[in-house]
């Protein structure tokens, strides 16, 4: 693929920036549109996996992210009464195997910093359509372009992919979300272990360890607990002090963590979508990220795909070949493995966000012994670690 393409990336999250570090390596000539005024990181704390981590390392940014984040061993879940619902330990998939909890703001940080044209970053632009597959319209009528690719990575709620129905084949909203926040991890004893404690299948807390804050100093946990999508909307005092009685009855040990806790507004509210795209691809335009796979967060593989989306696509580019080729090939690649995800993501958050109750005994029962059988086993571990890249193989 010749270098100096002009391309559009619209959206400056985890996707985009990537995108943006990948291809600009590349000697491609980028304009990059952000609608927020002051571009930053949107979401809770997450675990990067060791395929994000890979994606990093590529960038230059591996020892860094080391640095700034908290190095995960471990991920423990069990239920009210104590017994073991999920019990996994990375160095049982491979010697030196291990995620990393990061906030998001470190996340950003790291990627805009490494970015040498952050500061010409089209920033309180609100691109809202594409014309035919070469311009961007934004919301004040006015006309970007043309470009010889189009990078749409405008997340899970994307303006762009709502402007191709037709591309769409699934795309709703999870009746369930979370509340989130970031704590002081002082005098936490589970430094190396994503936590989580289930009441049933209608409640579920967890505690991540994140490593450094961009703005604060310290170590942080990343807390956050499952409600209904209507109590999350409608977050109150009154919500507020029920989730902290909550926490108190099904996880004494973390209740300490909130003492710092005394306002609603200190909690930020968390929605997901399941989005299904028939393909990432229309024309020259290419969907990546949350835009093109949004998913529910139980595997905890969202940043972690949207880094491999970016990889992939610049690689696609640099095989050689038009622009119209590499397309495909991006597509092929990332197909397989983002379908398993994305279906496992589906079947799954029933067992831990949903009112079908009887579920909670079912899963109690036979998710960790049933993950401990040999060949389950490794394919649970392929799962957590983001390496299972298609069913069958």
């Amino acid at each position: 693929m010749r270098s100096g393409l002009r391309i559009a990336i619209v959206g400056y999250g985890a996707a985009g920036q990537a995108a943006s570090l990948f291809l600009s390596a590349q000697g491609h000539r980028l304009s990059v549109f952000e609608q927020a005024p002051a571009p930053g990181p949107v979401g809770a704390g997450f675990l990067l996996q060791p395929t994000g981590l890979g994606v990093l390392a590529r960038l230059g940014l591996h020892d860094r992210a080391l640095a700034r984040g908290q190095r995960i061993e471990r991920l423990y879940g069990c239920n009210v009464q104590g017994r073991r619902v999920m019990d996994m330990r990375y160095a049982e998939h491979a010697a030196g195997c291990f995620g990393v909890g990061l906030t998001r703001g470190t996340l950003f940080t790291l990627l805009r910093d490494a970015y040498a044209e952050a500061a010409a970053i089209h920033t309180g632009v609100c691109i809202e359509a594409i014309d035919g597959d070469r311009h961007l319209r934004d919301s004040r009528g006015a006309r970007h372009g043309p470009f010889d690719l189009i990078v749409a990575a405008d997340g899970a709620h994307s303006r762009l992919r709502a402007g191709m129905p037709a591309l769409v084949r699934r795309q709703s909203l999870y009746p369930w979300g979370a509340m989130w926040c970031l704590l002081p991890a002082e005098g936490w004893p589970h430094a190396d272990t994503l936590q989580q404690r289930y009441g049933g299948v209608r409640e579920m807390i967890g505690l991540l360890p994140v490593g450094q804050r961009a703005d604060r100093d310290g170590r942080w946990l990343t807390f956050y607990f499952s409600l209904p999508g209507g109590q999350v909307d409608g977050f109150d005092a009154a919500a507020l002090a029920r989730l902290r009685d909550r926490v108190g009855a099904l996880w004494p040990e973390a209740l300490p963590l909130l003492a710092g806790v005394r306002s609603p507004d200190q909690l930020h509210r968390a929605r997901y979508r399941d989005v299904v795209l028939r393909s990432p691809v229309q024309g020259r335009v290419v969907f990546v990220g949350d835009a093109a796979h949004a998913m529910s967060p139980q595997l905890g593989q969202g940043v972690n795909m949207a880094l491999l989306d970016a990889e992939a696509l610049a690689d696609a580019l640099a095989m050689g070949g038009d622009i119209d080729a590499a397309l495909h090939a991006y597509r092929r690649r990332r197909r397989h493995h983002l379908a398993v995800y994305q279906r496992l993501s589906r079947w799954l958050t029933p067992l831990f966000q949903s009112e079908r109750d009887a579920l909670a005994g079912l899963r109690d029962r036979c998710f960790h012994p049933l993950g401990r059988l040999p060949l389950a086993r490794g394919q649970t571990l392929k799962i957590l670690t983001g390496t299972k890249r298609a069913w069958w193989r």
